[in-house]
């Protein structure tokens, strides 16, 4: 019983797990690509596609970007635009110059709620060379997205959706609506949250959509969901599972011609949430395991944000690293090969159940509120975060929760030079003007200590870095525990910290705590002698 885990997500892990666990999962008697696709949309292997992001500002330069990323192993663009509205058919026609359509996923992504790029987008290829049914895309249409951060929803955003959703339906693999669930992951939701309320987000579209007449496999094809991946390793890996289990029951309750709609397409994209400006290269490990985690759980698609995207322009180097990381898990683990490679776990198939059983129970209390819109409204989903996120905050400050380098084992010799403004240590706040509603902050965990360490090394430009000096004494084993301890403590808020092997006598540990300058003194010894 000591060793039972109660997770964030409500539910409490075993150590361990046997045969006779999995006897009521009645989902494992179904084959990969096969209703309810828990274990996968595809029948015979875990292909998927490698995407990295294109800030475009200029067309022709990130055109030049895409071929040259293209021949590096992605095999999906996501152009990232500042404004759609005012994009032309010639625009795109130098975007997408020489790329072949049917070769490489593209996907628009637009922070407005403009249908532009998607309608552009379908003219653009039925009226050029390509095989309609072969090109894979997506457009980030998501209106009510755009309300959980601004809080303004204007009340003909979704219908507007339809025309948009009908004039693409040349393009049979083009995805025009997307549910960001990262946008949850990234302001401290749980993993259950992040489900649930991505959930009934999806419910809401199809709701909304179905009401004005539109066909329900038309609508669920052309949904995509959007999840940030956290470093909760194996949850991540059920996450995605139960993801596919619970929309496959959801859109099945529509009553659609084919059970093919009902398969949940995901986009998988490595969380900020828990990535850190100090000792960015552990990012790096981070970003790894997260992308197992996608890979292993069924993505359709995989971005692995370079380390250093929290703070600066991305370089080659980050940009290139961050593909690799991917072209390790296909050409070298072969992660690709096998259909559903975590079939038959104990740990992972009871996680999955448990996950959906949570997942499913708070998708139907905002049902019960009336749907996502309404329980926005009504400020249940943000409470609901906002009292996750406090939670997982106060863990980080404690450490129970650890973020390597930052709250835990800092770099001591690490010092930042480069001047940051105040928004890199404080949650981005999207609210527009006039916004009827309380939004969503996406935020860091590891902000609050990044703040308290770099005060520290801008006050330390001009004056004396603080010293905290390890008086350590008596007792081995104590000491240099408390040692330990003391040393990480000090140093995550970026003070200089001289640590000892011990001092004979108290006379001869004063001397030394004098000559070194120290600032504070911390008497590391056994309670005994203390």
């Amino acid at each position: 019983r000591a060793l039972v885990w109660k997770t964030y997500e409500g539910f409490k892990v075993r150590p361990y797990y046997r045969e006779e666990n999995l006897k009521d999962l009645n989902y494992l008697d179904t084959l990969p690509g096969e209703f309810p696709f828990v274990r996968g949309n595809k029948k015979t292997n875990n292909d998927w596609l490698v995407r990295q992001n294109i800030f475009v500002s200029d067309f022709a330069e990130a055109n030049k970007k895409a071929l040259d990323v293209l021949g590096k192993g992605v095999t999906s663009l996501g152009f990232l635009f500042s404004e759609c509205n005012k994009i032309t058919k010639e625009d795109l026609a130098i975007l997408l110059k020489d790329i072949c359509l049917e070769a490489a996923e593209i996907n628009l992504v637009c922070p407005t709620d403009s249908s532009n790029c998607a309608k552009l987008f379908a003219e653009y290829v039925s009226e050029g060379k390509w095989n309609n049914d072969s090109v894979v895309a997506s457009a980030s249409l998501d209106p009510i997205g755009s309300f959980v951060l601004k809080g303004k929803l204007d009340k003909k955003a979704i219908s507007r959706l339809k025309p948009t959703i009908e004039k693409s339906k040349v393009l049979p693999k083009f995805r025009t609506i997307a549910v960001h669930g990262k946008f949850f992951a990234n302001s401290g939701s749980s993993i259950v949250q992040e489900l649930a309320f991505s959930l009934a987000q999806g419910a809401e579209y199809l709701t909304q959509l179905t009401e004005l007449g539109m066909n329900i496999d038309d609508v669920a094809k052309s949904i995509k969901f959007n999840f940030g991946i956290g470093n909760n390793y194996f949850m991540e890996i059920a996450k995605l599972r139960a993801a596919r289990l619970l929309w496959a029951q959801i859109v099945k309750a529509y009553e659609p011609e084919s059970d093919c709609s009902a398969k949940l397409i995901a986009h998988s994209e490595t969380s900020r949430f828990n990535k850190t400006v100090y000792d960015p290269y552990v990012n790096m490990l981070r970003t790894q395991t997260e992308a197992m985690s996608a890979v292993l759980g069924g993505a359709h698609s995989v971005t692995v944000l370079p380390f250093n995207a929290i703070f600066e322009e991305t370089t080659e180097f980050s940009e290139r690293i961050a593909r690799n990381q991917q072209a390790l898990l296909k050409e070298e683990s072969y992660l690709d090969k096998i259909a559903d490679p975590s079939a038959g776990s104990y740990y992972i198939e009871n996680l999955t159940a448990s996950l959906a059983d949570e997942a499913w129970e708070l998708f139907l209390n905002l049902q019960e509120k009336g749907g996502f819109i309404a329980a926005f409204n009504e400020g249940f989903i943000q409470a609901e975060i906002k009292a996750m996120a406090a939670k997982r905050d106060k863990n980080i400050a404690l450490r129970r929760e650890n973020l390597l380098g930052t709250n835990q084992f800092p770099n001591f010799t690490e010092k930042i030079d480069t001047e940051f403004d105040g928004s890199l240590f404080e949650a981005a706040d999207l609210t527009e003007e006039g916004a009827e509603v309380e939004t969503l902050k996406p935020y860091r965990g590891a902000q609050a200590f990044e703040a308290l360490r770099y005060t520290t090394d801008v006050y330390s430009k001009e004056n004396k870095r603080p010293l905290a000096f390890m008086f350590t004494i008596g007792n081995l084993t104590f000491r240099k525990a408390r040692a330990q301890f003391s040393c990480n403590f000090f140093a995550v808020a970026g003070f200089s910290v001289i640590d000892n092997n011990g001092f004979a006598t108290v006379e001869e540990g004063v001397a030394a705590a004098k000559a070194a300058g120290a600032d504070i003194v911390v008497v590391c010894s056994s309670d005994d002698e203390y």
